[in-house]
C-alpha cells in the first residue's frame, strides 16, 4: 500500500495550485492529518471542500473518510501517526494520557487465564534456563524482564546478544528450557520464523504481545497479551511492565523460601561491591 505522503510527492508536480496548497499542509501537518475531517482541511489550507474531495479522489480514494481510516489503521500496526485532538477537543494531554493508560491496563487484567497464568508462572520457575528475546522497541522491555526474573532464579538470557545471530543460541535448546518472545507490532520479520524453529524443536515459549497479533500467538506454547495503545505517536509499554512485574512476584511468592535467600544474597554483594547508594 502506497502510503498517502508518498503519493502526494509523486503526484505534485501534476496537480493544480489549489491542490498543491493542500498538498504542502498535508506535508507540513503529516502527524496531525487524523484529526481533521474534510471541511477543517479545507478551511486550514484556505481551499474549498470540493478542492479537497478533488484532490483525494485523484490520489486514489473513494471518499476523504478511506483516507483517515488508512492513516488510522497504520497507527494500530505500529507507525507512529500523532493528532491534534488536544488543540480541537480542548482535552488535557495528561488527562487523556492517564486514561489510555487505565484502559490498557484494565484489558490485560481482565483478559488474563488464571490457569493459563499459573503455568506460566510455574515454567518460568522450573525450566533449566530461560531465555528471553526482545527486537526493537522490544528490547528495553526484555531487559527488564531479566533483570527481575534473575532477582528469583539463575541462568536467564537475553537474546540475541549485542551484534550477533540468534542460530547457534537456539541449537541446543531443548524442551526443559523456556524461550519468552517479546512480539510487538512491526515485528521483525524473524519473529514468525524464530518461533516456527523453537515449535520443531519441541522448546516451549512465552510470547508477550499486544492482542491483535494473532499470527504469532498461534505458535507459542502460552501467550499473554499487553495492549499498546496510546494518545500520542508511540506506543505505551507501561502495560507490558507491569505485566513482567505481575509474572514475576508471582513467581517469587511460587518459590518464597529460595527466592527470599538469592534476594539477601544479592543484597550482601551490593554492599561488598559497593555498587548502589545505600539511601
Amino acid at each position: 500500500m502506497t502510503r498517502l505522503d508518498e503519493r502526494l510527492r509523486s503526484h505534485y508536480a501534476q496537480l493544480a495550485p489549489q491542490e498543491q496548497r493542500i498538498a504542502d499542509f498535508v506535508l507540513d501537518h503529516y502527524d496531525d492529518l487524523v484529526s481533521y475531517n474534510s471541511a477543517e482541511l479545507a478551511r486550514l489550507a484556505g481551499v474549498s471542500k470540493a478542492t479537497v474531495s478533488r484532490l483525494f479522489k485523484r490520489l486514489g480514494y473513494e471518499k476523504y473518510k478511506d483516507m483517515r481510516d488508512e492513516q488510522r489503521s497504520l497507527r494500530q500496526s505500529g507507525m507512529p501517526v500523532a493528532d491534534n485532538r488536544d488543540v480541537v477537543q480542548g482535552n488535557t494531554l495528561l488527562a487523556r494520557h492517564y486514561k489510555q493508560e487505565m484502559a490498557n491496563l484494565t484489558q490485560w487484567v481482565n483478559a488474563i487465564e488464571a490457569e493459563s497464568f499459573g503455568e506460566v508462572v510455574r515454567a518460568l520457575g522450573n525450566s533449566r534456563r530461560v531465555f528471553v528475546v526482545g527486537l526493537r522497541n522490544a528490547f528495553p522491555v526484555a531487559l527488564h524482564m531479566r533483570q527481575q526474573l534473575l532477582q528469583v532464579r539463575s541462568a536467564v538470557q537475553v537474546l540475541p546478544q549485542p551484534g550477533q545471530t540468534l542460530a547457534e543460541e537456539l541449537v541446543d535448546l531443548t524442551a526443559d528450557d523456556l524461550v519468552v518472545v517479546f512480539g510487538f507490532r512491526r515485528r521483525p520479520r524473524i519473529i514468525r520464523p524464530l518461533l516456527q524453529a523453537l515449535q520443531a524443536q519441541q522448546v516451549p515459549t512465552l510470547v508477550i504481545c499486544e492482542p491483535q497479533a494473532q499470527g504469532v500467538i498461534a505458535l507459542a506454547s502460552w501467550h499473554l497479551c499487553a495492549p499498546l495503545d496510546s494518545v500520542s505517536a508511540f506506543d505505551s509499554y507501561s502495560s507490558a511492565n507491569s505485566l513482567i512485574n505481575l509474572l514475576v512476584n508471582a513467581l517469587l511468592h511460587e518459590r518464597l523460601t529460595e527466592g527470599r535467600q538469592r534476594i539477601h544474597q544479592i543484597a550482601g554483594l551490593y554492599g561488598q561491591l559497593d555498587e548502589l547508594e545505600q539511601r
